[in-house]
């Protein structure tokens, strides 16, 4: 059976996880959805282009929303990024207007198509616009998953490995919460070398809150270099829709609905076929559980606020 992915909105992310997911072969058959015809229709050229160089082969349909029927994962990367350029305190809530207007058009339209696949959602202030997308479509919870602290447990793991000169896939560890001021790095599941990285702090000149600021950074530099951030969360969201695909059954924070929680925030998950199989269970410091909790509580707040207004 063929594989599909669909691409709800081909901006800078977008077009950029089109690229991945063809350069890599992780589909047979792509769907790319925009409203602006003639981006849309330049990408799938672009992207046709790239295949005489590549070993991959991949289909692309254009704006037809009846063939996300069949799809195994469909990629939501709907924003405005010019939102968050104007914007100097760097909050992802200042998207959340744009983005919550177009989650029921978008949520109803691919309801309307058929799709029973598992929803992969990366748009600004994604916990939120999450949880709309979900509620607007109906989709059983563990099909619909965001990126979430996916991409900044990506920085920490990159700021870690710089600290201690290795390779950051071989840091192990987790940020949780919100993708957004109120994630924080959860250092009690951080390792590196084998060892805690808390204990190695307490032994030697290892500054963890330098790091975790590092960490926050990098995306706010990305952001003022180039007016946009692309590979880093494009690439998050391909392996979230490889693990799919594969039915990896692999262990990724991602941005899930907990029952506990009562809300998407990211928390780790055990991601394959059907979204999420399991849920992981952590052994948070008492300091590290409050500030899950004020993250969940600044979350809900949120999503109470616009969610009536759809």
């Amino acid at each position: 059976m063929a594989r599909k992915v669909g691409i709800i909105g081909l901006g800078n992310v977008g077009s950029a996880v089109a690229h991945a997911l063809i350069a890599q072969g992780v589909a047979d058959d792509y769907v790319f959805i925009d409203a602006n015809e003639r981006k849309v229709t330049a990408d799938q050229l672009d992207c046709q282009d790239a295949m005489a160089n590549l070993e991959m082969h991949g289909n692309i349909t254009i704006n037809d929303w009846s063939a996300l029927e069949d799809a195994d994962v469909v990629i939501s990367t709907l924003g405005n990024i010019k939102l968050q350029q104007d914007n100097p305190s760097g909050d992802r809530f200042a998207e959340l207007k744009f983005t919550s207007s177009m989650v029921k058009s978008v949520g109803t339209n691919l309801k309307e198509s058929g799709f029973t696949g598992v929803l992969i959602v990366i748009s600004n202030p994604v916990d939120v616009i999450t949880a709309l997308f979900q509620q607007v479509t109906g989709f059983p919870t563990h099909k619909v998953i965001g990126t979430g602290t996916l991409l900044d447990t990506a920085r920490m793991k990159r700021a870690v490995g710089e600290a201690f000169d290795l390779d950051p896939r071989s840091v192990s560890g987790y940020n949780l919460g919100e993708h957004g001021n109120s994630q924080f790095v959860a250092w009690s599941t951080v390792q590196v070398l084998g060892q805690p990285i808390a204990k190695l702090a307490d032994a030697g000149d290892i500054d963890l809150a330098g790091i975790e600021a590092e960490a926050r950074k990098g995306g706010f530099t990305v952001l003022n270099g180039k007016g946009y951030t692309s590979y880093g969360v494009a690439t998050a969201a391909v392996r979230i829709a490889k693990a799919v695909m594969a039915d990896a059954h692999a262990e990724l924070v991602v941005s899930n609905r907990r029952d506990d929680m009562g809300i998407y925030l990211s928390y780790p998950a055990v991601i394959g076929r059907d979204g999420v199989l399991a849920e992981a269970n952590l052994d948070l410091t008492t300091d590290e559980q409050e500030k899950l909790l004020a993250s969940r509580d600044f979350i809900q707040e949120k999503f109470d606020e616009i969610v009536d207004t759809l």
